[in-house]
């Protein structure tokens, strides 16, 4: 059974959903909002004018990339399967790097795009304004091109591919309305010029926390981070700076500009740069309350991908984080072409429900928050892979993948947090890697 399918967004997920479906035999559509495909990897100056993001009124801006962002995988990690992210000069590759900067991976992805015919199927510059479901299990997708003309379709079904690195989630920090400093989110962040002898508190220390106080250590006057996962009584300054210390979390915030730590240290900044992650945000679809974000849980959804109600005509992809992103998009993309044609079936829509009952009663047994529901593990993202990978009978992730995943995060955490990029020691890995690469660019339609 062939279907007509609507995918939302042109990103990473959004191109390996309309890959797959295309090699499945599914007619598709993938809309963008944008001027080009790549999703968040696209860079652009441009800020919002509430630097916070939480202004309804602001004109949003999609991406949350920072001039200087390399990647914090190396490139044997993050390629699609079908499609290996190595250096390929043939095709306008310029930086070779392991670990490139941004600029590369958005040229990796238009070049799959193109390489796969699947930037014919993509509809630029229109945006979804609705997503609902209508008689006889059909669902009608209401877009808006760049000129105001609206249009509707009606779909078999619709895969869900629009991130979830544009509206920032904030610290709750006591005092903070009567701070008078400087409030932002990271996702505002592009360069550390403006921030010339200014003190600085980031809060968070993972991902771009990381990278960013180190952009800043060359201009701020003084940087601190804040953070959740380090004792009350931590106060350590960073080796290698004279002008950074790393803190247990904020306390709270005084009127006079001060900002107390947990650790009893106080200090008087000029800004406040919350690099406090993301919201899931759905805006366009209607779903009568069947789907809902709670505290950061999307929900419910088997398996992180299908509402056991509205399966499978709807389906998200790309929502757990903390996985190994291109393949993971890409290994939910094939089970999702495959549950579509028939070739897979899901379990009843009880039996659905239940599983995910059932995950929800041990994340909240765990003592898990419920903001943490999509927020994997390294074991819970193998076993999570290997299950799916079951569901069509592909191999789950290779064994130099699964090694050099912990090789990366170890490097990058513990071995040399400061140097990983351009430092490592799993080259027997990168030579296995290359050797399994050959298998899959020889035969791209498997």
């Amino acid at each position: 059974m062939l279907r007509h399918v609507a995918v939302i967004g042109a990103g990473a997920a959004g191109l390996v959903v309309g890959h797959e479906l295309l090699r499945e035999g599914h007619t598709v559509v993938v809309y963008e909002k944008g001027e080009q495909v790549g999703g968040s990897w696209i860079y652009t100056s441009e800020t919002e004018s509430d630097p916070l993001g939480v202004d309804p009124n602001r004109y949003p801006v999609h991406s949350s990339l920072y001039k200087s962002l390399r990647v914090n995988l190396p490139r044997e990690l993050m390629g699609f399967r079908a499609y290996p992210f190595v250096a390929r000069n043939d095709e306008g590759s310029v930086d070779l790097r392991r670990y490139p900067g941004h600029e590369e991976v958005l040229r990796y992805l238009q070049n799959f795009a193109r390489e796969f015919g699947v930037d014919q199927v993509v509809r630029l510059h229109t945006e979804v304004l609705n997503v609902r479901l209508v008689e006889s299990n059909k669902w009608k997708v209401k877009s808006r091109k760049k000129d105001d003309v609206v249009e509707e379709e009606t779909f078999d079904a619709v895969v869900v591919c629009n991130g979830h690195f544009s509206v920032p989630r904030l610290a709750q920090v006591p005092g903070i309305d009567s701070w008078p400093g400087k409030q932002m989110h990271s996702h505002n962040y592009r360069i550390p010029n403006p921030f010339q002898d200014q003190v600085v508190i980031l809060i968070g220390h993972y991902a771009s926390g990381l990278d960013i106080k180190r952009d800043l250590a060359g201009f701020a006057k003084e940087v601190h981070i804040a953070s959740r996962s380090v004792a009350d009584e931590t106060h350590e300054k960073q080796p290698g700076y004279d002008n950074m210390w790393l803190h247990s979390m904020v306390e709270r915030a005084n009127e006079d500009g001060t900002v107390v730590f947990r650790n009893g240290r106080v200090v008087s900044a000029d800004v406040i740069m919350h690099c406090t992650g993301y919201k899931y945000n759905y805006p366009f679809l209607e779903t009568s309350g069947i789907v809902t974000v709670d505290d950061n849980r999307v929900g419910p959804l088997y398996k992180h991908v299908f509402p056991p109600v509205l399966a499978p005509g709807l389906s998200f992809v790309g929502i757990p984080q903390k996985v190994i992103p291109f393949p993971f998009f890409e290994l939910q993309s094939k089970w999702i072409a495959g549950v579509l044609s028939g070739r897979i079936v899901l379990p009843s829509q009880d039996e659905m429900m239940e599983d995910v009952k059932a995950f929800y009663s041990k994340l909240e047994a765990s003592g898990k928050p419920k903001r943490y529901t999509h927020i994997m593990d390294y074991p819970q993202l193998i076993e999570y892979t290997d299950w799916v990978t079951a569901q069509y009978n592909c191999q789950g992730y290779e064994e130099w993948r699964k090694q050099m995943a912990y090789s990366a995060f170890k490097n990058a955490f513990i071995t040399r947090p400061g140097t990983y990029r351009d430092e490592w020691d799993d080259e027997h890995l990168v030579a296995e890697a290359n050797k399994d690469f050959i298998k899959y660019t020889s035969n791209k339609s498997k």
